[in-house]
This record gives C-alpha cells, sequence and structure tokens, in this order.
C-alpha cells in the first residue's frame, strides 16, 4: 500500500515518529514527498528529476523492493506541540563541519537522475540534501538505524529526494534544513537494516584541494603544534622547500614540533628572537670602539635599551664584606650573593671586600663559580687588601663604556693600605654609575676620624677620566659622587652604636629579629647622616636586620672575648642619585650562614633606571675577563660531577645489620 506521492507508507510513519518536536516539521515531510517522484523501470528504482552527479560512484542509485514501498506509505497526522527541549544524544549522521566540507565540494555538482537530463539548479538537490540533522528526540527508526549512519550518512543524505530548486544561494541553506530533518528517519529507516541494500559512498567530484604545509598565518605559527605522529613530514617538508634546516635552532624548532616547515621556521625565530635586524648604514657608520652619533639605531639608543628593558629599570647587586684577612673562603657562597628573594637574580653584581684574602683571584674565581655562565668579570680593582669586582650579565657587556677606577689612600702611614676607598665608574647605556669601596677608621668613638676619611675620598678620587660626564652642569669639582648619576658606597664604616654592651643585648633579646628601630636610635651613622654632616644627599634603605658586627668567627653569638665589643652596624650600603626617584632599593639584609669572619656579609638590591645615550663615549666593546670565565665555569662542572658521584655512591652503598 504506497501514498498517491508513492512512498512507502512505514518510512513515512518513522518520518512522523521522529518529528515529534511539532506540526512545522511535519509540513517539511509533505512538501518534500511531492518533490519526488517514483519511476517504474522494470528493476524497481527510485529516481529524481534531477540528472546524477558526474562521479563515478555517484551513478548508483537507490534500489528498494516495490513490495517494501507499497506497504509503507502512510503518513500520520498530529497534534502540534511545542518543540521540546533538545537532548544531548550522539549524531546519526554527518556533524556540521562534515556536512559544511562536503557542501563545499557539492554546491557545483548535477543531480541524482538519469545522465542525459540538465539541471537548472546548479546543484541545489546534493547541497540540500547534505544538511546537519535535527537534534531532537530520535524515533525509533532513528534509534534502530543508527550504526548504518555512522558508515553511510553521506550515502543516506544523498538520496533524499527534492524537486528542481528557483531559489538563488540564500536559500540553499534553509532548504536543506527542511529537507533532511524531514527525510533523514525516512531514507535511514528499516528498509535499509540488516542485509538490505544501502547507498553507495559519496565521493568528492574533484579531488579535494591540497593543504599547505606552511603554517602561514599568526594563530597556526604560534598557538598550533605538528602531531608527533606524522613522521614523514619533515621529510616531505624538506622534498618541498629544497631546504634541511642547517642551523641549531631551526633544528631545536623542529624536534620540538613547534613548526611544519622552514617557511614557518623563520617566521618563528622573527618572532621570538631578541635580535632585530641591522641595517647596512648603520653598520657602515657604527664603530663600536669610539661609536657615532646616529640618530637612530645608534648601540646605546633608546631602540635598544627598549628592547633588552622594555620598562628602563635593570636590576643591581651591592655587597659589601670584611674578611677579616681570613684564608679560608665559604665553602658556598650561593646564600650570599644568591638570595632566595626575590625569585631572580639580578643584572649587574657588584661587590666591595675590606681586609679581603691573601688569594685574591682565587676569590674571583670563587665569585665567577657562583653566578655561572651568564656572568662575566667586566672588571676588578685592588687598594691593597680593598677588593671590587663587578660583573654583569654577558649579553650587556656591549653597552659599556670603558671602565675606569681610582683609589685613595686614608692612612699614609701604614705600610699596608688596609684603611681608605677604591672607586669604580663606567657608563651604561647613557647613564652614569660610580661604585665606591671604603674602610674607614676603626673606634668607638672616633666618629670625627670617620668624617675625615670620607671628605677626603669625595675630594681625591680623581674620576671620571675618559668617560665624558652625562651632566656636567650637575657636576662639582671637590665631590666626586655628583659627577655621575647613580653612585653607590658601601663598606666597612666603622660607625658604631653609642650604647653599653648590656644595654644592646638586652634591646637584642627582647624585639623581634626585624625591628631594631630602638638600636637604630643609638646608630652614629644615623645620627651623622641626619645632620648633613657625612653622606650628604645619600639614603640608606631600612634596616631590618641585626648588626653585623663583632661576632665570634664559626658562631652566631657576638663578642665573648674579654673586650666585649658592643655589637655594631659597621657594614653599610647607601646610594644616591641625580634625579629623583631613580634608585629603588628591593631589599637589605645581611648573610648570617656565612661565619668565617667576625663581620656578616651586608648586602642590597635596587632597581635602578637607566636611559638611553649617544654612540659618543669610548666603549668597553664586549671587554671582559676570559681567563676567569673559564676557570670558574670549569669549577663549576668539576663541582657538579663530584655531587653527582657523591649520590651514586651514597645510593650504591649499603649497610648491613646482623641481629
Amino acid at each position: 500500500m504506497s501514498t498517491p506521492n508513492g512512498f512507502p507508507q512505514h518510512s513515512g510513519a518513522c518520518v512522523t515518529r521522529s518529528m515529534e518536536g511539532g506540526a512545522v516539521q511535519d509540513l517539511h515531510a509533505k512538501k518534500a514527498g511531492k518533490a519526488a517522484k517514483k519511476e517504474a523501470d522494470g528493476n524497481g528504482v527510485l529516481t529524481f528529476e534531477d540528472p546524477p552527479s558526474v562521479g563515478t560512484s555517484l551513478n548508483e542509485t537507490l534500489k528498494l523492493l516495490p513490495a517494501e514501498l507499497k506497504a509503507n506509505m502512510k503518513i500520520k497526522s498530529i497534534t502540534p506541540r511545542p518543540p521540546r527541549k533538545p537532548r544531548l544524544e550522539r549524531a546519526a549522521s554527518l556533524d556540521e563541519k562534515s556536512w559544511r566540507k562536503w557542501r563545499r565540494f557539492r554546491t557545483s555538482q548535477e543531480s541524482l537522475t538519469d545522465p542525459n537530463e540538465t539541471s537548472s539548479s546548479n546543484g541545489s538537490l546534493q547541497e540540500a540534501s547534505l544538511s546537519p540533522p535535527v537534534r531532537g528526540k530520535a524515533s525509533p527508526c532513528h534509534q534502530c538505524c543508527q550504526q548504518n549512519s555512522l558508515h553511510s550518512s553521506p550515502d543516506a543524505s544523498e538520496a533524499s529526494p527534492m524537486g528542481k530548486s528557483r531559489g538563488g544561494t540564500n536559500d540553499l541553506g534553509k532548504r536543506a534544513s527542511e529537507i533532511s530533518s524531514a527525510f533523514g528517519g525516512l531514507l535511514r529507516g528499516k528498509a535499509f537494516a540488516g542485509g538490505r541494500p544501502r547507498l553507495s559512498q559519496i565521493m568528492p567530484a574533484r579531488p579535494l584541494p591540497p593543504v599547505e604545509l606552511s603554517a602561514a598565518s599568526h594563530p597556526l605559527r604560534t598557538a598550533n603544534r605538528m602531531d608527533s605522529d606524522c613522521a614523514d613530514c619533515r621529510h616531505h617538508s624538506q622534498h618541498k622547500f629544497g631546504r634541511v634546516s642547517g642551523s641549531l635552532s631551526d633544528t631545536r624548532l623542529h624536534g620540538s614540533g613547534m613548526v611544519y616547515d622552514t617557511c614557518s621556521t623563520d617566521s618563528m625565530k622573527s618572532t621570538f628572537s631578541l635580535l632585530t635586524p641591522i641595517r647596512s648604514k648603520d653598520v657602515r657608520s657604527r664603530s663600536y670602539l669610539e661609536g657615532s652619533l646616529l640618530a637612530s639605531g645608534a648601540l646605546l639608543g633608546a631602540e635598544e635599551l627598549s628592547r633588552y628593558f622594555p620598562d628602563r629599570n635593570i636590576g643591581i647587586f651591592v655587597a659589601t664584606w670584611n674578611m677579616q684577612g681570613q684564608k679560608e673562603l665559604p665553602l658556598n657562597l650561593d646564600d650570599f650573593l644568591l638570595p632566595t628573594d626575590p625569585d631572580y637574580a639580578q643584572d649587574m653584581y657588584v661587590i666591595g671586600v675590606q681586609e679581603g684574602c691573601p688569594d685574591r683571584r682565587e676569590w674571583e674565581i670563587r665569585l665567577q663559580e657562583t653566578l655561572g655562565p651568564h656572568y662575566v668579570m667586566l672588571y676588578s680593582a685592588a687598594h691593597g687588601v680593598l677588593y671590587m669586582s663587578v660583573f654583569i650579565r654577558r649579553d650587556l657587556i656591549w653597552f659599556c663604556s670603558e671602565v675606569e677606577y681610582a683609589t685613595v689612600t686614608t692612612r699614609i702611614v701604614s705600610q699596608i693600605k688596609t684603611k681608605g676607598a677604591l672607586g669604580i665608574c663606567f657608563t651604561f647605556f647613557g647613564t652614569s654609575f660610580l661604585f665606591i669601596t671604603s674602610h674607614f677608621t676603626s673606634g668607638d668613638s672616633k666618629v670625627n676620624e670617620r668624617k675625615m676619611d670620607y671628605n677626603k675620598t669625595i675630594q681625591a678620587l680623581t674620576l671620571p677620566k675618559n668617560v665624558p660626564d652625562t651632566n656636567p652642569y650637575r657636576s662639582c669639582s671637590s665631590d666626586v659622587t655628583t659627577r655621575f648619576d647613580e653612585v653607590f658606597w658601601f663598606g666597612d664604616f666603622n660607625f658604631r652604636l653609642n650604647k653599653d654592651r648590656e644595654t644592646v643585648d638586652s634591646i637584642l633579646n627582647q624585639n623581634p629579629e626585624t625591628d631594631m628601630s630602638k638600636l637604630l636610635a643609638y646608630d652614629q651613622l644615623t645620627s651623622e647622616m641626619s645632620r648633613g654632616s657625612i653622606f650628604k644627599g645619600f639614603q640608606e634603605a631600612d634596616i631590618h636586620f641585626r648588626p653585623s658586627y663583632k661576632f665570634d668567627i664559626g658562631k652566631d653569638s657576638y663578642d665573648t672575648t674579654s673586650k666585649q665589643r658592643t655589637p655594631s652596624y659597621t657594614d653599610r650600603v647607601v646610594y644616591r642619585s641625580r634625579y629623583r626617584d631613580d634608585i629603588h632599593a628591593v631589599k637589605y639584609s645581611s648573610c648570617p650562614v656565612i661565619k668565617t669572619s667576625d663581620h656578616r656579609p651586608v648586602f642590597a638590591l635596587f632597581r635602578v633606571k637607566v636611559r638611553p645615550g649617544r654612540d659618543n663615549i669610548p666603549l668597553a666593546a664586549g671587554q671582559f675577563d676570559r681567563e676567569l670565565y673559564l676557570i670558574g665555569i670549569k669549577r663549576r662542572i668539576t663541582r657538579e660531577l663530584q655531587k653527582r658521584q657523591e649520590q651514586k655512591d651514597q645510593k650504591s652503598s649499603s649497610i648491613c645489620s646482623i641481629s
């Protein structure tokens, strides 16, 4: 029994059960049913008005038994009801992405009728038949054919009957949605279950467009990663582009799966590298020893400064330590030079030592070994037993001027220069720096002598020599600290606490570790700086650590000898700047772990603003102590190997006990 339109009654029932969400879909089913017709050609072949596609696999048509077509042609009418809320179920046909992909290459194909006929709709039938399914409650017919639809969904959607399309391209999507929702269950009904004939797989009429191997777009280049299971992708890319990655950076990019071909490799390198292209005219006109006045592209200009320091601030570590002339050096300097707070290392390390160890070179090697291969020693100088070493990140040495130093002796009668000052200066980009380490006169009551040492130092230090002053209008010939933008003065100033030992011990025992305000009320240096008699224009960060002098060697207790010296803040770090708020103190503390001297090391971390400069100064041209660098790195490697060997021996050794 069949309907006047020639559709099987059973299939129409499947349609009604799958669309119980509303009457609109039922109306669509009726309209679509009128668009198809049955042609009795002896073989029981169901054909349509439009001709089939030119593809080889599309010449096969849908074959159904006539008896089944007659037995299932009754369409039941239902009462319209509001659509139910969609349920999340497994899709019975192609998903939306696959549907869109099929729709692109099926739009221009012919219809599914006789090959001799022509279609005026430009493939609108195929385009409409590839619409996504309605995600509603599945009918029993729909449920019974889900497995078949997973394998033959293109076939099923291909056979959706529809008349010739007379609308434009704007009606294609609407018609596709109507037809596929009405006949999705019809063409995937029980008539195709089991061993029943099914539609053949739809093949594209023309080859798919080639997939570009070059990830040209920025989102693909930066966000997508190449699948690791595509083992032949690199071989294919090399064959296509005719180039094998030869550099280390290219190999790493390909090996890590970040890029697909050499073209993408170049884009990746330009995206992540800090190096910018250099114009040929800049290379011709620039001298890396004397420099040139380039308006743009200067080595010390704003462009280079912003590239390395976008916020134009660098981190500087300044430390002072009176070593008491001890030959023995600490086993580990990590806690001194690389404190855990903050998390990041600084850009520049300046260490001043008073009463240094006899082997100065060994001390510098230990510093290089601790700081590692990322830092090089820009300069070092000595004045008797006063040492100063300046380390800087190795990629920043090109932006430093020539380094100059000068010394001052405050104790002339002494054969050994234990008291005095040592100054080192240089220009970094367009900012001039001066670092001074001093050892003033000792003694509880010799405050005036210490002030005299200060005055002599600022007058006798003859700096700078060849490096020009960045702001000569704000300089004073009688004060060396006014001739530089940023000045850091650190050392053993020997200023004491004007209080007896018992009172100081009582305050230390009562107050917590961070509250030192009561002790600082008796500090000589704080009092003299407030009066302006010493360190004019200088500042000091807040002190939240215990006095750094005088300890029993190897212990945490203060002087227990017969002299019973009063604990004092003798080791200090002060700073000044030509410009307000150029220097910001981040941390000011001591290192109680190092106990080889009666002084504890004191260090300070700063954030310093740097300004761009011009290439009209004598540059250091990458100068650093290469021999020291190699020795320090070898020491570091040897230490790591020894540590690993000790751990290996410890794991391999075993202790057996017999009870």
